[in-house]
């Protein structure tokens, strides 16, 4: 059974359009600012996890689209159709044209399938409790079961040979049984070690030793057009193998349209579906440089990986420590520009005037949160974080993910036409769970 998910928020919220707060996973109820609306529609699918995780999938599991092939005629063939031509176009420029091949040989066997379930309790309305309602029942409206068990499907790889596996945490959130199952058929019953919701990020070990393994990539090089492979188990489908290249990198999460995440993702244009999800996505030379995690709801070629620097660097803390803390400010940023500045001054609504034509202006500062009382404002543009300047909001999230929590963090803002200097302490972020 395949994940059924519209919303990266795995039911917890959904996301409803970019937050512009890097930092922090509230919206605004009412007077949602003009920058809100381009992004109202956007949704995310997560490809794994289970029914009771999710709403519906994309498409019909019965339309499953075949896969091209990765063998060619050769290019100096001497009659080329367009269609040839085309899958010549995306063959790598080398001898070999069999990379691919070689690439799931050797990283197959360490891609696994994630089985998990959990037992839920339904709200049952007062009315099938009360026992003078019951006697005008009778017994044509049985009393509803209470607790029903829900079951998911998703992918991982094996990162070191004594059984750890990296898969996404919506796959195996508030899961009461994990099995996993190898390439091979050897099935076992994995413990998770640890989720972040954060980043969408989980470990689970598995008792075995002398595993297949991944190699891990460096997810910091990537630039856009190189070869992307994925490989996992999408619509029921095991060890799937779709082929593609690197769209982008640095997607930030309000980009995406899931501002509650810390992550800046990969797209890549390789086929991935419900299933997919926790599965590696991996470079021509078979190292794992993200984990397939989300696609756009309704759009094609399009789809977000987590970059294995992050992964890895999460999942250390998790094997370590069980969680994650994540600094945060509290604040909701966007990259100020003249347009911007320009828009802001002319909404008498939006309660702010901007005099600077470049930085990262500040729109809402949450109450009681590290950024209030270190004295941050709505309306402060944010010019420098330490001693680097910033335009962007992404480098100002990416500033407070590298600090840490209850350390100091330099900030220089403009306000009213001045340079204001303050000293943050970033707090642990706040999750559900919290």
């Amino acid at each position: 059974m395949q994940t059924k998910q519209p919303r990266l928020d795995n039911g917890s919220g959904e996301a409803k359009g970019i937050e512009f707060n890097i930092l922090d996973r509230k919206t605004p109820k009412s007077n949602h600012l003009f920058w809100e609306k381009p992004f109202t529609y956007v949704s995310l699918v997560l490809l794994g996890a289970s029914v009771a995780f999710a709403g519906s999938y994309l498409g019909s599991p019965n339309k499953v689209s075949s896969q091209p092939s990765v063998s060619a005629p050769p290019v100096f063939a001497p009659s080329v159709t367009p269609i040839t031509a085309k899958l010549n176009a995306k063959l790598p420029l080398t001898a070999d044209t069999n990379f691919i091949t070689d690439v799931v040989d050797r990283v197959g066997p360490a891609v696994v399938r994630i089985d998990s379930s959990r037992t839920v309790t339904n709200q049952i309305p007062q009315v099938f409790n009360d026992p003078f309602g019951r006697q005008f029942r009778g017994r044509q409206f049985p009393t509803p079961r209470q607790k029903q068990v829900e079951r998911g499907t998703g992918s991982g790889f094996l990162i070191n040979s004594d059984g750890q596996v990296l898969t996404n945490a919506h796959v195996v959130d508030g899961a009461d049984t994990v099995t996993v199952t190898l390439k091979d058929g050897r099935t076992f019953q994995g413990k998770v070690l640890g989720t972040d919701p954060v980043t969408d990020v989980a470990v689970v070990k598995i008792q075995a030793n002398n595993l297949p393994t991944i190699r891990i990539g460096d997810s910091d090089k990537l630039k856009p057009g190189e070869w992307a492979i994925a490989i996992g188990n999408p619509l029921g489908l095991d060890n799937t193998v779709t082929t593609g290249i690197v769209s982008a990198t640095g997607r930030t999460s309000s980009q995406v349209g899931v501002p509650d995440k810390r992550v800046s993702f990969i797209q890549t244009d390789a086929a991935i579906n419900p299933g997919n999800s926790g599965g590696p996505l991996l470079n021509a030379s078979g190292e794992v440089i993200g984990m397939n995690t989300a696609i756009i709801q309704g759009a094609q070629g399009i789809g977000f990986a987590i970059p294995i620097n992050t992964a890895q660097r999460i999942a250390t803390q998790l094997v370590a420590q069980g969680k994650v803390e994540h600094p945060f400010l509290g604040v909701q940023m966007v990259d100020l520009t003249a347009e911007i500045k320009q828009r802001i001054n002319s909404d008498r609504n939006s309660g702010l005037t901007v005099d600077e034509d470049k930085g990262v202006l500040i729109v809402r500062v949450m109450p009681d949160s590290p950024a209030a009382k270190a004295g941050l404002r709505a309306g402060d543009v944010i010019q420098k974080v330490g001693d680097r300047s910033v335009t962007e909001s992404s480098t100002v999230q990416q500033a407070v993910e590298n600090s840490q929590v209850g350390a100091n963090l330099q900030l220089e803002v403009r306000r009213n036409g001045q340079n204001v200097s303050l000293t943050v302490q970033p707090g642990a972020f706040p999750t559900a769970a919290q």
